[in-house]
């Protein structure tokens, strides 16, 4: 099971949105830890909606942090997920970051086709990472000489520049390390990459996921006494999942600092028994896709929504 099925990842997320938004959950998963919910309201204030969603996800009212890695199968405990979803009081169903898992979507295709359901796909992705089972020197071999530069080769340049060593903020200076990674994120895409709420939801998220087994990572490169880039990380169930990144850009014409940076947290996950992955997630970067050249593995992603009720097919056939 991923990091967003956790039980610290589902509950953090129900309690800073689900309840504060009047949503209904109706199934909870294995050992309760995921779960599917109904967000009620009236599009364009005139059609109702009852859309069923997974828990750590919304398709069109709020924005909150991606949940990936779904699928349909491991939010029932013991039960068929088709029978489930025949039953339940929904007109629209979105399934978002579903594993692109033939099978199950076969199965899901059959079922809206034996009931006259309409079956849309609304975005496709994928989730990029690294296995970390093998030697560290081989992984680098396998790259590009030009990913291999960015990644690894560079680092010479900048220890010219001044003493490196990475250092982890978790816990004594968590806080800090969220403001940090603030105002990196606004200097880069004018905007912070935590609000109130999320910021919220990712402090008590973190205390949550140690009680799980679970180890943050929040990684800072410094050049001399220079905070230059910060990587938010999270070690989990032999898996680390980087979440978040911030770096002074400009800091030096050759150096991609953010690549860097990685490149240090990557080679520490080859050096741990425990871990077998680095996890890079989906969607790319601002000017290119650098994840799909830093990862040896891809795992497609697909978001599906289901229609069922008249009047809601009938708007969607006739808006597309």
């Amino acid at each position: 099971m991923s990091l967003f099925q956790s039980n610290a990842w589902q509950k953090t997320w129900w309690d800073t949105w689900g309840n504060t938004q009047g949503f209904s959950l109706v199934a909870r998963g294995e050992n309760h830890r995921c779960g599917i919910y109904l967000d009620q309201y009236r599009w364009r204030n005139v059609v109702p909606i009852r859309c069923l969603q997974f828990v750590g996800t919304n398709y069109r009212r709020i924005s909150t942090p991606r949940t990936e890695y779904n699928d349909l199968t491991s939010f029932y405990d013991g039960l068929e997920p088709d029978k489930e979803l025949a039953h339940l009081p929904w007109n629209e169903a979105v399934f978002r970051d579903i594993i692109d898992n033939a099978s199950e979507i076969n199965r899901l295709q059959q079922l809206c086709l034996e009931r006259g359901w309409l079956l849309r796909t609304v975005h496709q992705d994928t989730a990029y990472h690294i296995s970390t089972d093998g030697p560290f020197d081989e992984y680098l071999a396998s790259l590009g000489p030009n990913t291999r530069l960015r990644l690894f080769n560079r680092r010479k340049v900048l220890d010219a520049e001044g003493f490196v060593k990475t250092e982890n903020f978790w816990p004594n200076k968590v806080e800090y390390f969220f403001e940090r990674l603030n105002e990196l994120h606004a200097i880069r895409w004018g905007t912070p990459c935590f609000g109130r709420l999320s910021l919220d939801f990712h402090l008590r998220f973190l205390y949550r996921i140690v009680e799980e087994g679970g180890r943050p990572e929040l990684s800072v490169l410094f050049c001399g006494k220079r905070e230059i880039s910060l990587l938010y990380n999270v070690v989990y169930e032999g898996r680390v999942y980087n979440i978040q990144a911030g770096y002074i850009e400009g800091f030096h014409p050759k150096l991609a600092l953010g690549t860097l940076h990685l490149g240090y947290c990557i080679e520490a996950a080859f050096g741990d028994p425990e871990l077998n992955s680095f996890d890079l997630l989906a969607g790319e970067g601002k000017n290119e896709n650098y994840k799909k050249r830093l990862a040896n593995r891809e795992v497609p992603m697909v978001s599906l929504m289901v229609v069922r009720g008249r009047l809601l097919k009938l708007l969607y056939r006739l808006k597309h």
